[in-house]
């Protein structure tokens, strides 16, 4: 997910042909860090980064499974509203993390938003945590809850995270259009509810070198500091939610002095500072002809380059601090809440009733099964569908199941028949049922 770094922007001549070079970002990655590494940042990074994963893992394992199956069964609304509200409390701690506590500084220009809203995003990829600093920014509009993102396949590999990325409903795309296609037509298609929030996230930018000599090929023209935008994918999101979002806001990030990567972040090395650029368009300004809209998302980034040329020089963006700064107070609460649930959980998994560890297991498997299997369950209650189609719950959900896998996809749903044990005195897992006397009145206690 990473563009090239190199700073070299100019074409060479090889064998008589010309041969481009990638385009070179304003920053670049090899170059001194904000701060140095020292054993207090390695450890307080290695914390941080525990911490998110406990919290991560303690809210899904617990808190997920009711708001993705069961209340799902009877409203797909209020089971995304639900999810994200969680999420949204999760997500909200990164940004701490990045003001608070990296002090990194974040500086907003162009053109102020409104809050709230159905959006189409797209933005200029640096590096591989440019989605993580949109977080910031959607924190500020109250539309973190509901940020989502299309990512490559690849991440859904990534233990613990995955499961994230599939209850949030991130798109994962295999990068090949014919794949890729009927795919994301599906998934938007079950977005356009307009009572449901949406910041769908794109980044158009392809990963590799081609191009360039694409854009040398067709008369196109050659960016120095991001890469020729794929338009197929960007075009479909547009096409699909046209009618049901409020504007697509072109954003633009910048670092000083460094591209940050993941570990930058996790021990505060870097970034220094993150600019974000945004320019709201309103949908009816955006051509509806699928050449059209291409003509018209390559010349945004050529725009995007020149923006970004300038920033190298004057060290900053047009138009800055049209948004102010995060409230100390509100993250401190978030961070206060999320910290005190996840150690009331871990303290029941390990220390309380052995139904708690019996609980975790299920739904581990619950969530491994259907994040394996990309399985999103419809409403089957009360759905006029449902009652209008009997075939409805068979092609609701999103399942493509080999043999072995309903057995252990059923076992894994019956985990939410666990929670009424909790009450259980874990005695009765030790001693068993107590035998009543022969004069005994009363029901069988448990020892």
């Amino acid at each position: 997910m990473e563009c090239p770094s190199s700073t070299s922007s100019q074409g060479r001549h090889v064998n008589g042909k010309q041969s481009i070079d990638p385009p070179g970002p304003a920053t670049d990655k090899n170059g001194p860090r904000h701060r140095p590494l020292t054993p207090m940042r390695r450890c307080r990074g290695v914390l941080c980064l525990v911490v998110m994963l406990l919290t991560a893992f303690m809210m899904m394992v617990y808190l997920s499974p009711t708001t993705t199956f069961l209340v799902r069964l009877f409203s797909v609304h209020y089971s995304r509203k639900s999810t994200c509200f969680l999420f949204g409390m999760w997500l909200a701690i990164w940004p701490f993390l990045f003001k608070k506590v990296n002090k990194t500084r974040f500086i907003f220009s162009g053109e102020s938003v409104p809050p709230k809203g159905r959006v189409l995003l797209f933005s200029n990829h640096r590096t591989e945590v440019d989605w993580m600093y949109l977080w910031d920014f959607a924190l500020r509009k109250g539309c973190l809850q509901c940020i989502k993102y299309m990512l490559k396949k690849s991440l859904m590999k990534l233990p613990v995270f995955n499961w994230s990325f599939h209850l949030i409903e991130f798109i994962p795309v295999e990068r090949k259009w014919e794949i890729d296609e009927p795919i994301i037509q599906r998934r938007l298609s079950e977005f356009k509810n307009p009572r449901d929030p949406l910041w769908l996230a794109v980044f158009p930018e392809g990963t590799d070198y081609t191009s360039q000599e694409y854009a040398v090929e067709h008369g196109l023209p050659i960016l120095k500091n991001v890469l020729l935008p794929k338009t197929k994918g960007f075009n479909c999101c547009l096409q699909e939610l046209r009618s049901s979002i409020d504007a697509v806001y072109d954003i633009t990030i910048a670092y000083k002095h460094q591209l940050p990567t993941f570990l930058d972040n996790v021990y505060g090395i870097d970034p220094a500072e993150v600019h974000i650029h945004i320019n709201s368009i309103q949908v009816s300004d955006i051509p509806t002809s699928e050449d059209e809209v291409a003509t018209w998302l390559i010349e945004r980034f050529q725009l995007k380059d020149e923006l970004l040329s300038n920033f190298s020089k004057l060290g900053h963006f047009p138009n800055e601090g049209t948004e102010g700064d995060l409230s100390t107070l509100k993250c401190l609460a978030n961070f206060t809440v999320v910290i005190s649930v996840t150690g009331i959980l871990t303290y029941l998994t390990l220390f309380s009733s052995v139904w708690f560890k019996v609980f975790v297991v299920f739904s581990c498997v619950f969530l491994t099964v259907t994040t394996y299997y990309s399985i999103h369950l419809p409403q089957l209650i009360g759905s006029p569908e449902a009652v209008a189609d009997p075939g409805f719950m068979d092609r609701g959900a999103d399942i493509l199941l080999p043999p072995p896998a309903p057995p252990l996809l059923l076992s894994s749903l019956l985990f939410p028949l666990i929670p009424p044990l909790f009450f259980l005195d874990v005695q009765a897992c030790r001693g068993g049922w107590r035998t009543p006397s022969p004069h005994a009145t009363s029901a069988p206690a448990l020892r």
